[in-house]
């Protein structure tokens, strides 16, 4: 089997528009999450969420493009434009052997709504020609690969807000296997509009705080739901002698990824924690044994009741009394929950919490929950070593997936 590390890394995020920014601003505990200004707020009770902010597109993307593309998908080509340029894989490895596994949790959401208010209001006639290549969920995969002619396999991943890491961890397999030699992968999400806001605020998941510093609070007694994100993340996985031969930078190893089903309902994930754990023990079943003070997880932490709870279970179903030294944290507190790209982004946490020996926080964290009672690295960053960082998310529907980063021996 062959191994695969991670050459190149982009992002773009609540908190910044390239992996540096976001790190730093991770560490800080910055806070993304403001006021709602896409939309008007003033009839329902959700009102914040995480923002993109000052994004010029035209860098990475021609204005003539533009147009032609649906928000989701200027975010997927902007993480991985990063991405690409970070690696210096382009010219260094054969097209036919470099691939795109790349995801989104909805896909086109503001084309779909555009579009169904011209079809009500003027008749199918006046509905764009560019709708369906707007909207469908495998077009971020197709542009990416177009951009920098990737002839190899090419898959676009939706498993909800699993996606950015089943995305990762499918590349990570398909180069394991040997169906590649490197892969663009990773997720990205556009659905801070109106009719994704009432679906799920009418589902009673969204938070419902008063002020930005309770809206995303994860593992906190007080959270009242999620808060939505948006933005996309990007990886270069490659395997290990390719990156090697090349003389590439390499941030990690890939060193297991645990994909399973809770098979239980729709939306909730399963209170007894069994399949999460599954997932986890999966990710890391061919791994050498690592002391548990020295494990960070970046947990989904989505600030949702049902699944802090389920996660601080998963844990402890996994660790048993050795969860309790474990370094967890969740960085949706700062970014909110960018669905099909969280996955990716808190991936690219993970591996920077491993290379620099930092945690980053969760923030504003005030009241501890008695069922939720293990170290979630509170409000401060902290220095300590890492020799094993997970990242685990759940979806709707039941997916859960776990990825595994190790330093390179």
């Amino acid at each position: 089997m062959n191994r695969v590390v991670v050459t190149g890394m982009g992002a773009l995020t609540p908190i910044g528009n390239s992996v540096s920014e976001y790190w730093n601003n991770a560490v800080k505990g910055v806070n993304g999450i403001d006021y709602i200004t896409k939309f008007d707020t003033s009839d329902v009770k959700y009102k914040f969420a995480g923002e993109l902010k000052n994004v010029d597109f035209t860098k990475v993307i021609e204005k003539g493009q533009l147009r032609k593309m649906d928000p989701f998908t200027q975010y997927a080509l902007y993480a991985a434009d990063e991405a690409v340029k970070d690696s210096d894989i382009l010219g260094n490895v054969d097209d036919t052997r470099f691939g795109v596994y790349f995801g989104t949790g909805v896909g086109g959401f503001d084309t779909f709504c555009a579009d169904h208010s011209t079809l009500l209001e003027k008749g199918a006639r006046r509905v764009s020609p560019l709708f369906i290549p707007k909207m469908i969920v495998n077009i971020a995969a197709g542009n990416i690969a177009i951009k920098y002619k990737a002839h190899g396999v090419n898959m676009s991943v939706s498993t909800a807000c699993a996606t950015g890491s089943t995305a990762i961890g499918e590349a990570y397999r398909a180069i394991k296997h040997g169906y590649a030699d490197a892969i663009i992968c990773g997720g990205s999400e556009a659905t801070i509009n109106p009719l994704a806001a009432a679906g799920f605020g009418n589902m009673k998941a969204l938070s419902t705080a008063e002020t930005r510093e309770t809206a995303s609070i994860p593992f906190d007694k007080r959270r009242s739901g999620f808060v939505l994100g948006e933005g996309g993340a990007a990886l270069i996985l490659e395997e290990y002698e390719h990156a090697k031969a090349r003389g590439a930078k390499i941030y990690a190893e890939v060193a297991g990824y645990g994909s399973t089903c809770d098979a239980f309902h729709i939306t909730s994930p399963d209170p007894d924690a069994i399949y999460t754990a599954n997932a986890v023990r999966e990710a890391m079943k061919d791994l050498p044994a690592v002391d548990a003070d020295k494990i960070y997880i970046n947990a989904h932490g989505t600030s949702t009741h049902l699944n802090d709870l389920t996660e601080t279970m998963t844990f402890k179903n996994v660790f048993g009394e050795d969860a309790y030294k474990l370094h967890i944290s969740s960085t949706k507190s700062m970014t909110g929950h960018m669905l099909g790209a969280a996955g990716a982004i808190e991936a690219i946490t993970a591996i920077n919490a491993l290379r620099t020996g930092i945690v980053p926080p969760t923030i504003n964290y005030v009241e501890p929950d008695e069922e939720c009672d293990l170290n979630y690295t509170p409000n401060t960053a902290v220095e300590t070593p890492i020799e094993l960082a997970l990242s685990t998310n759940l979806g709707f529907g039941g997916h859960n997936a776990c990825l595994a980063f190790t330093a390179v021996k």
